[in-house]
């Protein structure tokens, strides 16, 4: 009998199984396959703390009491009037209430098991949103704040006998009624943010420890030195216990080394087997603090060899991954479910939310302004993916924005790093998410720096630049861009949206950033964004790019799977394809006929429509203005206006002359445009090319098999193209250029 069976024959003897018959999920608009697997006798079984985890411990998830509470309320005596099935939020459909609440009580029995008799008893919380109050047997241990971040109890001098003792909590969750940190939890959810979370909703577990023990770890590789850096924190006069540790390759012992429990220890690796998306390779970690030669307490906890730094590369900071660049392509990852909302149904489904991931082809993922539970980072870690971790945000998109907790702020974002610092496929912190609710932006990468500095800092992914951390990172919808910077990494932390309706597989229609109707169209979207980024590492310095986003959430339809996680919109090995161009390819761009991206061409323009055959050769535009390009409206992305465009359209026409004495290849000849909206482009009266919609940055588009025939490389030309402007900013421009797979 495995584990987990064991696990849930347990759980199935414990009380909870007096009251478990009066649970029953509620139905969702949607709900993932993974709820039919949801056991109220054993619910979320596996060990919740992988890289710090003992042998005896005892799982407290499964039917609970419950009921609503209110400001000033006594501790309630006797059984609550409800139940919920812990630890699925009020809200959700699997805790079986699916009512919001902001003020619960929660209550359960549970019994030590004799086998700890003599040993201290601790009550874990994954985690409470948002504060929280712990009783045991009546007695108070204190009341936390924070929805994200785990805590724990000594409840020893509350247990009262060899018989049942009683847990009880009180919690309290603002949500959006104060300034605190939310992600995109609200209370009236529309657009990007979603319904809330209220009280439990990471697992409840007891463990024994010897009264000295392990109380926290630090683990820190360096595959420059092959070593691991590890301390072992204790409780206890340090001075009189040390600790032996062990370095496995699965279970081949490869290192051991002792040292001072509570000093940090340089402890060798040598040849190492590095940790990467392509190899993420874990070592394992037997730790016992010992006192005379004798053990006192063991924990065991796993490590990668992986080293994430800044490099120098072609004129640019580049992100470097064991010291050689690599581009860092992932999809968002908001971390919510239709029937769990914040908790993943089970285990098997969070594997399956990262399995996807890789399957994409991605190597990394960016935690949106959410912190997961431990066994999150455990299967990134398995599986190889890099992590970008943000912070939960505080101010969100509603309007009602009560004033900034900046002292919760920089408590929950140092509890935040400090709970996760271990977990090898973390390689970048993201203090704020855009602007929401950014402020001190210098202090706060400062003191992460402090905390941490063997990661890299992302100070605002698409939000407000200070030249702090690592990072300039934009947000540009739906066509990636890339921003400028010669001192930090350039990444687009945000970009795509492609939204894509899988009828009976929708929560509810709302706004994207674009809507495809067929499998086809989005797929090829897709490749063409992916395009962009391989000519954007290539040739402007790119690092890294986020695709919004991994599943739909809600009235979002961008999801590259349903919120059911039912339907693949686009193919794994469509979508996988591209994802690998972009990490293994490259392709440098040189002009044939420049744009006036870097500097201003003129060209002759008119708002007016003009007669049939302005686009010829022989058209005589002597009527026509002359201005030097590009033409819009400065506050449109990824701009160079030189003339100001504000009307619906805009005609313009330039002749040139090329001389060329490369041997070109036609085929690979493209324009290299920036439009916004629609344009048609004609090279010397034959039309090269339409093409729909906008873009916010210059980027490449084909042109059709005439228009390259007419293209004359030897003499003179003319180009010539109508845009039309629908709403929002506007701009045109567009050059002439060719692509090449190696360095010109």
């Amino acid at each position: 009998m495995n584990l987990k069976k064991i696990l849930c024959l347990a759980a199935m003897i414990m009380p909870s199984l007096l009251i478990a018959q009066q649970w029953q999920p509620k139905k969702a608009v949607l709900m993932t396959r993974f709820a039919k697997d949801v056991n109220p006798n054993c619910v979320l079984p596996e060990y919740p703390r992988p890289q710090f985890a003992r042998v005896k411990w005892l799982n407290l998830n499964g039917v609970w009491q419950y009921q609503p509470g209110a400001a000033g309320d006594a501790l309630p005596k006797g059984k609550l009037s409800k139940t919920i099935l812990v630890p699925f939020p009020v809200e959700s459909a699997l805790s079986g209430v699916m009512e919001h609440h902001d003020r619960l009580w929660y209550r359960r029995k549970f019994t030590v098991p004799a086998a700890w008799k003599g040993q201290h008893v601790l009550l874990h919380f994954g985690a409470v949103d948002y504060e929280s109050e712990v009783f045991v047997n009546g007695k108070s241990f204190g009341v936390h704040k924070g929805g994200y971040d785990p805590f724990s109890y000594d409840i020893t001098s509350a247990i009262t006998g060899a018989g049942p003792q009683e847990i009880t909590v009180r919690v309290f969750d603002a949500t959006d009624d104060a300034g605190e940190p939310r992600g995109k939890q609200s209370l009236h959810p529309q657009g990007i943010m979603y319904t809330p979370t209220t009280g439990i909703w990471q697992t409840v577990w007891l463990e024994p420890v010897p009264v000295t023990n392990i109380n926290d770890i630090r683990i820190t590789p360096d595959i420059d030195k092959s070593v691991v850096k590890l301390t072992v924190s204790t409780a206890a006069k340090a001075a009189r216990y040390t600790v032996a540790i062990k370095v496995k390759d699965g279970v081949k012992v490869v290192q051991t080394y002792s040292g001072k429990a509570g000093q940090e220890l340089s402890v060798p690796v040598k040849n190492a087997k590095l940790w990467s998306p392509d190899s993420p390779f874990l070592y394992n970690l037997d730790i016992s603090l010992q006192k005379d030669g004798k053990s006192v307490d063991m924990v065991s906890s796993y490590f990668g060899m992986r080293k994430i730094s800044v490099g120098d590369e072609d004129g640019y900071k580049k992100l470097f991954l064991n010291n050689k660049f690599l581009f860092q392509i992932g999809p968002l990852d908001q971390g919510f479910w239709p029937d769990g909302i914040y908790t993943a149904p089970t285990d098997a489904a969070i594997k399956n939310d990262l399995q996807m991931i890789k399957n994409y082809g991605f190597n990394m993922v960016r935690k949106h302004i959410k912190v997961e539970p431990y066994r999150w980072y455990y299967w990134a870690d398995k599986l190889g993916l890099m992590v970008w971790q943000d912070m939960p945000s505080e101010n969100s998109y509603t309007e009602h924005t009560p004033p900034i907790d900046s002292v919760a702020y920089a408590s929950e974002l140092t509890r935040m790093i400090k709970t996760h610092w271990n977990t090898p496929s973390i390689v970048t912190w993201v203090v704020f998410n855009e602007a929401q609710g950014q402020h001190n932006t210098a202090g706060l990468v400062n003191m992460v720096r402090k905390l941490d500095d063997s990661r890299l800092i992302n100070q605002a992914s698409g939000g407000n630049h200070f030249g702090v951390g690592d990072f300039m990172d934009i947000h540009s919808y739906p066509p990636p861009a890339v921003p400028e910077s010669k001192t930090q990494v350039l990444a687009c932390g945000e970009y795509g949206g492609i939204g894509y309706i899988i009828p009976g597989h929708i929560w509810k229609s709302g706004p994207t950033y674009i809507m495809i109707d067929n499998k086809k169209d989005y797929t090829n979207l897709y490749d063409t964004y992916a395009n962009d980024l391989v000519l954007y590492k290539t040739n402007k310095g790119l690092s890294a790019a986020v695709y919004t986003e991994i599943t739909d959430v809600e009235v979002e339809l961008n999801g590259l799977l349903t919120y059911d996680r039912e339907v693949d919109k686009g193919g794994v090995a469509n979508i996988s394809a591209s994802n690998k161009k972009i990490i293994n390819d490259h392709m440098y761009i040189s002009d044939v006929l420049p744009s006036s991206q870097t500097n201003s061409r003129d060209w002759k323009y008119t708002f007016s429509k003009p007669e049939d055959g302005w686009f010829n050769t022989q058209y005589n535009d002597a009527a026509w203005k002359l201005g030097p390009g590009g033409f819009g409206t400065s506050f449109t992305p990824g701009v160079n206006v030189k003339t100001v465009w504000n009307s619906s359209d805009i005609w313009i026409r330039q002749d040139f002359t090329l001389n060329e004495t490369r041997a070109i290849n036609k085929d690979n000849l493209v324009l290299y445009i920036h439009h916004d909206e629609t344009c048609e482009v004609y090279i010397n009266g034959v039309k090269a090319a339409t093409i729909d919609g906008g873009t916010s940055g210059y980027t490449v588009a084909p042109i059709s098999k005439e228009g390259k025939a007419a293209l004359n490389l030897k003499g003179k030309n003319t180009i010539a193209i109508h845009c039309h402007q629908t709403v929002g900013g506007q701009y045109i421009d567009a050059g002439i250029s060719l692509l090449s797979k190696t360095k010109p």
